[in-house]
């Protein structure tokens, strides 16, 4: 998988807008860590994720902004969920054109994710009792792949704390709390893939330790990447 600039871009734009006027018609949407989606959206499609996985309690505006991201990248989103639920948030999905990148499963998600191989992006919902079984079953893209673990508690630790020799088959990389709280961003893959563009160079994102993604009246995203790791950090920051 290639970094993807202007998918990254896309995807922020359209899930900001989604994901504002679900927050308008939907309660659902209110208990989300504020610009999270967007975060998530713009990562998906970055990386270029042909496979999404959510598994949550319920639909809601995280599922628009992943939605966002497979229309991006002619990818398709699986939202597991543990019984049937119809809601504003599909219904915001269909009315924005996004039915075609989602297939809903429901069902015991432990179950269900045994049918999804070499996953591009996972986003699970830590709200589960037996979240650490859904992590484990993770079957996720060894050369380049993000699990994102939310709603995590105190000192829980996401995908990080549940691998099964993974770590030996590739390098793995965990960060806390990239933006808001309860969230950790594993990173699976060579640590030299990452920034790398669609034209085979490094992007302006490598190139320069610290860029702008994008700006708003209150605050912007920037990004970092590590010396030593190579790994990109995206977050983002009030203006001053």
């Amino acid at each position: 998988m290639e970094w993807s600039s202007k998918s990254a871009t896309n995807a922020y734009l359209d899930a900001l807008k989604l994901c504002s006027k679900c927050k308008k018609e939907c309660n659902s949407c209110e208990t989300q860590t504020p610009q999270s989606n967007e975060f998530i959206s713009a990562l998906a499609a970055g990386m270029s994720s042909k496979l999404i996985v959510e598994i949550t309690s319920d639909v809601s505006s995280s599922t628009i902004a992943l939605a966002a991201a497979a229309r991006q990248t002619g990818g398709k989103l699986v939202c597991i969920l543990p019984e049937p639920k119809l809601n504003k948030s599909q219904k915001a999905i269909k009315d924005s054109g996004l039915s075609e990148m989602v297939e809903f499963k429901t069902g015991d998600p432990v179950e269900i994710l045994l049918d999804y191989e070499n996953i591009d992006f996972s986003l699970v919902d830590c709200k589960a009792d037996d979240y650490k079984k859904l992590l484990e079953n993770l079957d996720v893209n060894l050369k380049r792949s993000v699990v994102v673990a939310n709603n995590l508690l105190g000192g829980e630790k996401g995908f990080g704390g549940c691998l099964k020799g993974v770590e030996n088959k590739t390098e793995v990389r965990s960060m806390k709390h990239p933006i808001g709280v309860g969230m950790e961003v594993t990173m699976i893959g060579k640590s030299n893939n990452i920034g790398r563009s669609k034209s085979g160079g490094y992007n302006m994102r490598a190139e320069r330790k610290r860029g702008i993604v994008k700006k708003t009246d209150k605050s912007k995203w920037v990004f970092e990447v590590d010396e030593k790791s190579g790994e990109e950090h995206i977050f983002r920051m009030p203006r001053s």
